[in-house]
């Protein structure tokens, strides 16, 4: 396990500093005030401005120890502090920390006016995500104008086994890692896992077999969602997804329909970038149950 895996607090299940110190106690090279700083910018995962003592309860790091984290972030522009409210919220500085990630990716502006124009066609959104552990992040999202209670935006998570999206950026990777994530997803949520681990590995059966993979409302019961792997870069796992809120579609017409039309995006957007690597791993025989 790596550092950053051990100290990335998220929404499915984030370690107590308490454990994410103890895991670190015989790592002489762990930064340990690094890392608690790390995670408190990371308990910021809403847009809603947090205390000091919501900090504390998010992260399990002393409030006394979380009062020095955020001050000295917020002199160096991380956090920004309100006096009226007595709270924190992310600073401008930290969209310093989005841009490099974002410029080594420049497929996005290749791709955007082709997601645009299936966003519109289906009256839905149209995004690519980057799988980052138990996780899966936007990094890229088109929409028409009403898609419903899910708005995706550029950097944020969402659950890995819960969605079209994040089984699709699984199903890129090879056969040890993808065995490395599983055991990472139980660890992360064991109770998320133990509902939806099938849900997960028919997905990457799904595409194994036809190069994408439906979800029926297991993230958001509004949203309907369809989504094929992208690729590999630089060992990075990346899928494209197009989520449609379920009342505009007709039965079946995102397997017969949506699906092949998103397969077909992914293929362009591969050749574009000249990107030749299988966007999944061959079928190794099961059967898809597309529900």
């Amino acid at each position: 396990m790596t550092d950053a895996t051990r100290i990335r607090p998220t929404f499915m299940s984030s370690p107590s500093a308490e454990a994410v110190l103890a895991d670190s106690a015989g790592d002489a090279a762990f930064a340990t005030t690094l890392a608690k700083g790390l995670v408190v910018l990371e308990a910021f995962e809403g847009a809603t401005p947090l205390g000091n003592m919501e900090i504390s309860v998010r992260t399990g790091i002393p409030r006394p120890t979380v009062a020095r984290l955020t001050h000295t972030l917020a002199e160096l522009g991380y956090l920004s502090y309100d006096a009226r409210i007595a709270k924190y919220a992310v600073g401008a500085r930290a969209l310093r920390m989005l841009h490099p990630l974002l410029a080594g990716m420049p497929f996005r502006q290749l791709a955007r006016p082709l997601m645009q124009d299936l966003a519109y066609s289906v009256r839905g959104t149209v995004s690519i995500g980057l799988l980052d552990g138990p996780s899966v992040v936007y990094v890229e999202t088109a929409r028409s104008g009403d898609v419903g209670p899910h708005t995706p935006d550029i950097g944020m998570p969402i659950p890995v086994v819960r969605t079209a999206m994040g089984r699709a950026a699984a199903a890129t990777l090879p056969e040890a890692e993808a065995a490395r994530l599983e055991r990472q997803l139980e660890s992360a949520d064991a109770a998320m896992w133990a509902s939806y681990h099938e849900l997960y590995r028919d997905g990457l059966r799904q595409c194994a077999e036809r190069q994408f993979c439906t979800c029926f409302g297991d993230y958001m019961p509004a949203i309907h969602a369809i989504a094929a792997p992208l690729f590999r870069l630089r060992d990075r796992s990346f899928a494209i997804n197009c989520g449609i809120p379920a009342f505009r579609l007709q039965p079946g017409q995102l397997e017969g329909e949506i699906g092949p039309r998103l397969r077909a995006l992914a293929e362009s957007i591969r050749a574009l970038v000249a990107h030749t690597e299988p966007a999944a791993p061959r079928s190794r025989g099961a059967k898809t149950n597309t529900r």
